[in-house]
């Protein structure tokens, strides 16, 4: 591609507003459409109150839109926010959920600020010191708790209180056996809609948001069986082949929202600043929040058919603002938010004006339609989520990462097993640590771990040679990631690799994005000397090692430029 063959830039600012509007205000409210069920679903589960996720997703619409550094990207509460934030309000509550609560929104509000700090002094880079398998194992382990805890939502029962994360995993055979058998109904329909719209082919069907179906469905059935009303009824009474199941259902079932948004607000309680749980938890929202956010903008950024690059540092301290303000009024902590934004881009969104109108309709419908929110089913809402987790744990997650490498398999697994038994900060920590003792038994010296040695010379008017010596591995690339950055664009590129004798996935990945946006932008990538390296698999981004008979003739193997 060249560049006279990028389609024109859409315009920015009020310009871009007058240019794309009404483009931006259909993405937005399609998006709008799929963020309410979501943003209610993922504050429960949280142990927000409902209210606490539409508010992030308005703020992070209507305020983050407007200062961020990304262009399609949709800001708001996401799943992969929910452990840490249950977290948070279970170990400062004590099992007082209101007081867990705004202690929660205090942690909330320092993350904010190191968030913000992170920006200002351009830390955007340091997400790539996370492994991408251990980052995936991470994700796949908060997939597999949200699955666990909202399996038993869907199917309206309630795990023992106090259960551990094992416990409450062990009685979702109970639970399933035993389900409330209207809620379940409920819950379950969702669930089989959501996996037969993502096996549908057709387009018109597809700009139907499958959460909206869910959401409706589940309105109907609600309103069917009466949940307004607290009642009990007997499942299958003239059956012979089941026990008589006796239930209670009622408005414990349905959403609790206040028909007054502005009753929605809550302020943060720092009286718990000096506890170390305190601080655990800010690290813990500020590193997953932070983490998962660079790595949405990024992925969104892939998917953008205008290849415009997002500002990271810019979208970080963004973020971290509308955090600071989300968790002063009672919100949940937002982030650059993969799902919606990846139906803002095929909504055909163009500038950030779609992130905006999809807060504003958020905040319209909490003002003027209040009651409609309470009408929606919470095993509707968990349907959502047990789907949201399994896609983040799914078998073909396991099996990607195995087709990359066995070595990134394992990697993979021990983060979420260690995530699993203790904790998030532990599990990833776990991880990174497995990936260091990996590398040193590549024959990685430790002096080359975190030190990387390059040379970008310029040769003639049109070409920039990129000499690479030693290892090159997770811990020690950000400096070359930073000066490739910031090279001129549409030249040629020319990577001398006959001195590497280890590439590994997370530096491989980078250099293919690399390729893939510098030649979008009219550029030519050339990698010269991986001849000379053994691949840990058939994958293109598999881990490269040099090869033991190539050690001594390709040092002085150089390419002609």
């Amino acid at each position: 591609m060249t560049k006279a063959s990028l389609p024109t830039l859409p315009k920015t600012g009020l310009a871009g507003f007058k240019q794309n509007w009404r483009s931006d205000l259909l993405s937005g409210f399609l998006v709008f459409l799929i963020a309410l069920p979501l943003c209610l679903g993922i504050s429960m589960a949280s142990g927000f109150p409902p209210s606490a996720g539409i508010i992030t997703a308005i703020i992070g619409g209507m305020l983050v839109s407007r200062i961020n550094g990304s262009f399609i990207t949709i800001n708001g509460p996401a799943a992969g926010l929910i452990v840490v934030v249950l977290g948070a309000v279970q170990e400062l509550g004590q099992g007082d959920a209101m007081s867990g609560y705004r202690y929660a929104l205090a942690a909330i509000v320092v993350a904010s600020a190191i968030q913000i700090l992170l920006g200002v002094f351009k830390a955007g880079r340091l997400s790539s010191f996370f492994p991408a398998s251990v980052v995936h194992g991470m994700l796949a382990a908060i997939g597999i708790i949200i699955m666990a805890k909202q399996i038993h939502v869907m199917l309206g029962t309630t795990p023992e209180k106090g259960s551990s994360l094992f416990s409450t995993i062990a009685q979702i055979p109970n639970s399933v056996l035993n389900p409330n058998f209207e809620i379940a109904i409920i819950g379950l329909s969702g669930l089989a809609i959501l996996i037969i719209w993502s096996f549908l082919k057709s387009p018109t069907l597809k700009m139907i948001p499958a959460p909206l179906i869910v959401v409706l469905v589940g309105m109907g059935l609600a309103r069917y069986f009466d949940l307004e009303h607290e009642h009990m009824y007997l499942f299958l009474p003239d059956a012979h082949f089941l026990p008589h199941h006796e239930e209670t259902v009622g408005p414990k079932f349905l959403v609790a929202i206040s028909d007054n948004f502005m009753s929605s607000f809550y302020f943060p309680d720092f009286s718990k600043i000096t506890s170390l749980a305190f601080w655990e938890a800010v690290l813990s929202i500020s590193l997953v929040g932070s983490l998962e956010s660079l790595l949405s903008a990024m992925a969104v950024d892939k998917l953008d058919p205008y290849k415009r690059h997002s500002n990271l540092d810019l979208d970080l301290t963004a973020v971290g603002v509308g955090n600071l303000l989300a968790g002063l009024i009672g919100g949940l902590p937002m982030i650059a938010e993969i799902v919606r934004s990846s139906a803002n881009v095929n909504n055909g969104a163009k500038t950030q004006w779609a992130n905006f109108f999809h807060g504003t309709f958020l905040l319209l419908f909490v003002v003027l339609f209040p009651r409609l929110i309470h009408s929606i089913p919470l095993s509707a809402l968990a349907a959502l989520l047990v789907f949201t987790g399994f896609r983040l744990a799914s078998p073909s997650s396991f099996a990607k990462i195995m087709g990359i490498g066995k070595e990134q398999l394992f990697m993979f697994v021990i983060t979420i097993i260690g995530v699993l038994a203790t904790d998030l900060l532990i599990g990833v920590s776990i991880g990174i640590v497995a990936k260091f003792t990996i590398h040193l038994l590549h024959g990685v010296r430790p002096n080359n771990m975190f030190k990387i040695n390059f040379v970008i010379e310029k040769k003639g008017h049109d070409t920039f040679v990129v000499n690479i010596t030693g290892a090159a591995v997770f811990s020690n690339f950000m400096a070359l990631k930073t000066n490739l950055v910031q090279l001129e664009q549409g030249k040629k590129v020319i990577f001398q690799m006959n001195n590497t004798y280890l590439v590994d996935h997370t530096v491989m990945e980078f250099l293919h994005d690399f390729q893939h946006h510098y030649e979008g932008h009219g550029g030519k990538v050339i990698f010269h000397g991986m001849e000379y390296h053994d691949t840990f698999s058939e994958h293109p981004l598999a881990v490269r090692r040099m090869k033991p008979d190539n050690m001594s003739r390709r040092k002085d193997d150089h390419f002609e430029v």
